[in-house]
């Protein structure tokens, strides 16, 4: 296992979010420096960001119907955390970075309402830099699955208006197969989505994402917390009352370039 602890040089920088677009550009190259491998420096970038304000669909495209940046750096929510840290991990600049995002976050890697991955279940099924693995890590008896058809709801209305669905099959982890065990397969660094059933009658399979480093702890941009912190993954599932959501999906991060 590569570790990141002894360098203590991400955590000498200024936070991204008192940065302007050029001072970005500065450090984004001492990244490939410090961390020439692309998981380590994903890792870093991520750890990063830890204490960044909180702000629910901040990202758009720049033009309606959603004129909000194509990215940023001042503020995240739980999907914006995973998507910058893919972005700005592969650049060694701003502009770079938005290139990537937009091939990142777009399924024709052109910046479009429509076509954004706004069902993170369907991004984690068919984005080849958020690959499903959640299959890999346990036996199919062990897996619960739901036949749904996103972005429809129970009255047959769309959830989001993008005159789009599909119907698939999710297999996530249940929360009695959610332990040590369990996290001692995931890679060192890997995205979690976090399963919500009551959301199912909207057409949603996913209440909440982040990224699990270490086999242990959870980096994520949190709205309970108001920003992104970094905390032990089985402390945050697992409260006094029971879990907080009704199980998992696991994803592996894949560079652009592979």
């Amino acid at each position: 296992m590569s570790c990141l602890y002894p360098d203590n040089w991400v955590h000498s920088l200024p936070k991204p979010w008192t940065l302007n677009e050029e001072q970005i550009t500065e450090i984004l190259p001492q990244f490939y420096q410090h961390y020439p491998n692309f998981h380590d420096r994903l890792k870093a970038f991520s750890l990063w960001q830890v204490g960044k304000p909180y702000g629910i669909f901040k990202l758009g495209e720049e033009i309606e119907p959603d004129p909000d940046p194509i990215i940023r750096l001042d503020v995240s929510d739980c999907t914006v955390h995973v998507l910058t840290s893919l972005a700005f991990t592969q650049s060694k600049s701003w502009n770079e970075a938005r290139e990537n995002m937009i091939t990142i976050h777009y399924k024709d890697h052109k910046p479009s309402y429509k076509t954004r991955w706004h069902f993170t279940s369907d991004r984690i099924q068919e984005n080849p830099y958020t690959v499903n693995i959640t299959e890999e890590l346990l036996e199919k008896d062990q897996l619960e699955k739901i036949d749904i058809t996103l972005n429809r709801k129970e009255d047959d209305s769309e959830f989001l208006n993008l005159n789009w669905e599909k119907k698939t099959t999710v297999y996530f982890i249940p929360n009695e197969e959610i332990n040590k065990e369990l996290l001692a397969k995931f890679p060192d660094i890997c995205g979690v989505a976090f399963v919500k059933k009551a959301f199912f009658t909207m057409g949603i399979v996913i209440a909440h994402e982040g990224m699990v480093i270490d086999q242990n702890n959870l980096i994520h941009a949190s709205s309970e917390f108001k920003n992104t912190v970094n905390m032990s993954f089985i402390d945050y599932y697992f409260r006094g009352d029971g879990p907080v959501f009704d199980g998992i999906m696991i994803y592996k991060f894949t560079a652009l370039t592979d």
